[in-house]
């Protein structure tokens, strides 16, 4: 993302996962707000964290005060293993989120959390979040284009809607919003809709980055 991108890597259960860390430009002495890790498109259809919409979201944390990570699911890249239908996928984003919010500065120890995903990364996400429970709950989720035709969605726990944005484009061609409504009605879950947009965010992503700055300020403005 820019010339201070640091790549390594995680052990997951699969074996190694690539991963790309941003960091804030912050005053001496501070630390960023927490690890926010954002999670990309299907692996079998080129999703990879190098994805505009993945790029643009940690963008947006970052400006926010928070530590991005972006990271390929296995068998992406230079990560190992082989697709797993989000099982597995989910065990590799688990990974990552245990050993950067254990490698992340932070006052209190364990650094807060914030998670995002983008169409398939935001099935898995929802996913996530769940798996996470109360205890481990994150401060901030971003669901952008959140795939829910062939994959089953997570809700969202009642406590955590405040703190979660779920953007969908209106003209979104490989997630149909009708879907999307079906998946967050049951839950009164709110659905930022962007007019005229399909799936990638083709020409809109300076508008995806803003929504989800307004997003993450909002949120901690009530953190404060």
């Amino acid at each position: 993302m820019n010339s201070q991108t640091l790549r390594s890597a995680v052990q997951g259960p699969a074996g190694r996962i690539e991963v790309l860390t941003d960091a804030p430009s912050l005053p001496d002495g501070a630390v960023a707000r927490g690890v926010a890790v954002i999670a990309h498109p299907h692996p079998l259809f080129g999703g990879s964290m190098d994805n505009k919409v993945v790029q643009t979201l940690a963008r947006a944390f970052v400006q926010c005060g928070w530590q991005s990570v972006r990271f390929n699911f296995r068998g992406v890249g230079a990560s190992e293993g082989a697709y797993d239908e989000g099982r597995g996928e989910l065990q590799d984003l688990l990974a990552v989120v245990a050993h950067s919010r254990a490698h992340a500065a932070s006052p209190a120890g364990v650094a807060p959390l914030a998670l995002a995903g983008f169409s398939f990364g935001a099935f898995v996400t929802s996913q996530a979040v769940a798996a996470l429970g109360p205890e481990q709950a994150p401060q901030a989720v971003v669901l952008v284009g959140t795939a829910v035709t062939r994959f089953a969605a997570a809700p969202v726990p009642s406590e955590l809607h405040a703190r979660t944005l779920v953007l969908h484009g209106e003209q979104d061609d490989t997630v149909p919003l009708a879907d999307v409504l079906a998946w967050a009605r049951p839950q009164t879950l709110p659905v930022t809709v962007i007019p005229g947009v399909a799936h990638f965010f083709h020409g809109q992503l300076p508008l995806l980055r803003s929504l989800a700055v307004r997003h993450l300020t909002a949120v901690a403005a009530t953190d404060v």
